[in-house]
């Protein structure tokens, strides 16, 4: 690394942190969160739930194994969770700008350049988590010395707008029809599906297909406030009026929540992890997960109907819901876990056990 430039990362409490530029020289704003991953950052950094945030990673060495071949299969990007970065900027410890990895053909600080997103290094991250994880998720800023910029709140934005598909899209030609509703869905969602005999339509985030031909329903991840996915939940109230399967992740996990009339809240500084131990309520067996949320159901107001599925060991948040009756259920984790643990990905094969006994019923 050479002449890199002097950044810094200001926070909205006017906490200041300078350190070095390996990635596009731009200044930025957005809501500053950290994660706790060791690897996986092309996966995280192309996750659509990042969108309109600064990411910083707890890890103190990233890059060291660069960037991996952007290919595709049956349409799906092989190795990225999206077909671009979706976060706003990075922020990490020690950049390594060598990088080893048979898989590997650029460095990461090449591939933010390209995408136009700024990157800094040597910035302190563990005193930077200290301070989100004592005052919670700040907004911030990334300053270059000749280009101030205001601070920037996502939340006040629909940004599963932004991260949606404009147009409906299909994939692969199973047996089951699907219909994804893309909230900013993870390309691991997608290819879990595939492997499990499905056609997959992918729709956005305020399509309505009801009166379309579809087996069941799935709701994907996505960024920001549930509360501004109005459009969504109507949708998802006609496909309850069917009773047709429906599974949801993530953000579809708070969607499915609403829909039903239950009420969600934004966490402190949420989870984002591949290490989040989940509790199967009723049962001792705890699973250990992959998250990426800032916003969270409240168990208390969901109605009597429906009950929690999962619990969050740490916090005792919760972490997915089903109805006690119809084949309707969701996790607040990610059960297809790119990047992450895979302990959970027999929760699809129960989404399409639940297509298959209901096309038997029907």
């Amino acid at each position: 690394m050479t002449k890199a430039k002097k950044v810094s990362l200001v926070l909205e409490d006017g906490t200041r942190f300078e350190g070095k530029s390996f990635g596009y020289d731009q200044s930025i704003a957005g809501e500053v969160v950290f994660y706790t991953a060791m690897t996986g950052y092309p996966e995280s950094l192309t996750d659509p739930s990042y969108t309109g945030q600064i990411l910083v990673s707890t890890y103190p060495m990233i890059g060291n194994y660069g960037v991996p071949t952007d290919l595709s299969d049956e349409g799906v990007h092989a190795h990225y969770e999206s077909h671009k970065m979706h976060i706003s900027g990075l922020i990490i410890s020690d950049y390594s700008s060598e990088y080893s990895h048979w898989n590997a053909t650029k460095s990461l600080g090449d591939w933010l350049k390209e995408s136009k997103v700024p990157g800094l290094y040597g910035i302190d991250t563990r005193a930077l988590t200290k301070v989100l994880r004592v005052k919670g998720s700040m907004l911030g800023k990334i300053e270059f010395e000749d280009e101030p910029i205001d601070f920037y709140d996502p939340n006040k934005e629909n940004l599963v707008a932004v991260a949606s598909i404009k147009e409906k899209e299909v994939y692969g030609n199973g047996e089951h029809k699907v219909v994804l509703i893309d909230c900013g869905v993870k390309n691991n969602i997608i290819r879990c599906l595939l492997k499990r005999n499905t056609t997959v339509i992918r729709v956005p985030w305020d399509y309505d297909f009801s009166d379309e031909e579809y087996d069941g329903v799935f709701m994907s991840n996505g960024p920001g406030d549930p509360a501004r996915c109005d459009k969504t939940v109507k949708i998802i109230k006609k496909v309850m009026a069917t009773e047709k399967p429906i599974m949801g992740i993530c953000l579809g996990n708070q969607l499915l929540a609403r829909a039903a009339g239950a009420d969600t809240f934004k966490l402190k500084f949420g989870h984002r992890s591949h290490n989040q131990p989940v509790l199967l309520t009723g049962t001792d067996r705890c699973f250990i997960t992959s998250q990426n949320h800032g916003y969270v159901i409240d168990p208390t107001t969901l109605p009597a109907d429906w009950e929690a599925l999962f619990v969050n060991v740490n916090d005792k948040t919760n972490e997915g819901i089903r109805h006690k009756t119809k084949p309707f259920f969701s996790t607040q984790f990610h059960p297809e876990a790119s990047s992450g643990p895979v302990d959970t990905e027999y929760l699809f094969d129960e989404f399409i056990q639940n297509i298959v006994e209901f096309k038997q019923k029907a």
